[in-house]
């Protein structure tokens, strides 16, 4: 007699926490956005009439998809603990669509709405490029070290998420600090927070209303808050199409920046899945970056520029113990608040302090998943990888002029945040094959990175040949010693 299946909730209280540490994950790159375009002259109707609803398609058609696929899992393998993958906008994408993609064609055209198809344009062949890309998805994952993949993710996390993070709690202490600690007391300790409420909630209500009785939030935030409410509604258009002609008659140059953020963009993917399934839940990651593309694509024709991707912080909502609801609650509600121009309104009223510390906690779950799904020996890896992202952090925060600023730190700082994701996972699976003294696989990688840095995808600021001449050398030599060994030693078993 077969068994009876197990019931698969839609919601538990476990979602409410991973919700507002995705909403508001999501939520900080939509106000970067908003104040990035507004600074850069693009009129309101733009940004608010178009970008955000057609970023908050994509997230909600991805974020529909997951829990759905989540509920497929679930089904097959007799679960009730799967937890849907998290989906949303990549924050280093996000930043090289802005400045890669958005501010030149704004530069070149001098016209804010042409810009702006072009960027459409962009974003709907990234998302054609990553479905492309989703048929070797899972030849990649099979041969890529989990201690490389892994590992360069909590570079991301240690850096982009944590560490960034960590910054903006500490800049008010009084709140940052307090709602910290929650947090660490709530999800990290897993201690019942006053009331039964989920700890993110009882964390954002305390430290919202802490901030208002030491004057930290005025009054000034409500009327802020409310310029931009409204009605924006979710209506598809053309401006993928015009932005293909414009595209491929004055701004194909712009593709030299697309094909290798899209690349990062699907490796980010299969980094994420592959953490996912570490920490028990094991989706397919061809069909995680087809959809991704998918809806990369979907955004695009509602007016969307930005790439989505599976994120990063899916991990974390595992660890809270979230299945499906959270990512049907996240699509349905970003919906919502894009149509009604909450999305400003919320970020203007709850103070940067009192959500920092819950995307800290998120960044600490990758992190530290990192190490726990990998064998010790493989540590020395894990943590090489993650170091190319403390060069990519500084790159990213001072965009153009981050050669100047940084060029009495080192002047490889740079050289090296450029196609750093890249660099991460190379670096690592060389130091994982010479561990387990699988010398040729490690000269494969280096000949790999050196066919990246020839080509510009590595340590370059644009596609070219012989791009990186000085890293071609050096990955070569790599190379040859690893060659050299492989004839010395007896590789060991993995």
């Amino acid at each position: 007699m077969a068994a009876a299946s197990t019931h698969y909730p839609w919601y538990k209280k476990e979602d409410t926490d991973a919700f507002f540490a995705l909403f508001q994950n999501n939520i900080a790159n939509f106000i970067v956005i908003a104040i990035t375009m507004l600074g850069m002259d693009f009129p309101a109707s733009i940004v608010f009439g178009q970008v955000l609803p057609g970023a908050a398609v994509a997230v909600m058609a991805g974020n529909f998809y997951y829990a759905w696929s989540a509920a497929r899992l679930a089904r097959r393998e007799n679960r009730t603990d799967v937890t849907a993958l998290s989906y949303g906008i990549s924050t280093p994408v996000m930043f090289v669509f802005l400045f890669g993609v958005l501010l030149p064609a704004k530069q070149l055209t001098g016209d804010t709405e042409l810009a702006w198809k072009i960027a459409v344009a962009a974003c709907f062949i990234s998302g054609a490029i990553e479905v492309a890309i989703s048929v070797i998805g899972r030849w990649v994952q099979y041969h890529l070290p989990r201690a490389a993949m892994l590992g360069a993710v909590a570079g991301v996390a240690l850096t982009f998420i944590a560490g960034e993070m960590l910054f903006k709690t500490l800049e008010v202490p009084v709140i940052g600090l307090l709602v910290l600690g929650i947090i660490i007391v709530g999800l990290v300790a897993r201690v019942s927070m006053p009331f039964k409420l989920p700890t993110s909630l009882f964390a954002i209500v305390i430290g919202t209303a802490m901030a208002y009785l030491i004057d930290d939030a005025g009054s000034e935030r409500f009327s802020d808050a409310f310029t931009h409410l409204g009605f924006y509604p979710l209506l598809p258009n053309l401006a993928w199409l015009e932005g293909l002609g414009l595209l491929f008659t004055g701004m194909l140059a712009v593709l030299t920046v697309v094909l290798p953020i899209t690349l990062y963009n699907a490796i980010e993917t299969m980094n994420n899945v592959e953490a996912m399934e570490a920490a028990g839940d094991k989706y397919d990651v061809r069909e995680c970056q087809a959809v991704d593309g998918v809806g990369t694509m979907v955004g695009s024709l509602f007016g969307g520029v930005f790439p989505t991707t599976v994120y990063i912080a899916t991990v974390g909502a595992k660890w809270m113990g979230a299945g499906r609801g959270y990512s049907l609650l996240n699509g349905a509600v970003y919906a919502l608040a894009t149509m009604t121009g909450l999305i400003a309104a919320l970020a203007a009223i709850i103070p940067v302090s009192v959500v920092a510390p819950i995307l800290v906690f998120v960044g600490m779950s990758m992190i530290a998943t990192a190490f726990q799904a990998n064998d010790t020996r493989y540590y020395p890896a894990v943590a090489l990888a993650m170091l190319p992202y403390f060069a990519n952090y500084l790159m990213t925060r001072f965009n153009r002029g981050a050669g100047e600023v940084v060029s009495d730190i080192s002047s490889a700082i740079v050289v090296m945040g450029q196609g750093a994701m890249f660099m991460a996972i190379l670096l690592g699976a060389m130091t994982v094959s010479v561990i387990d003294h699988q010398f040729k696989r490690a000269a494969v990688f280096a000949g790999i990175a050196a066919g990246f840095s020839f080509i510009g995808l590595m340590h370059a600021p644009k596609l070219a040949f012989n791009a990186a001449p000085e890293f071609v050398m050096g990955y070569l030599a790599m190379a040859l010693l690893f060659v050299y060994f492989s004839f010395q030693e007896t590789p060991r078993p993995r």
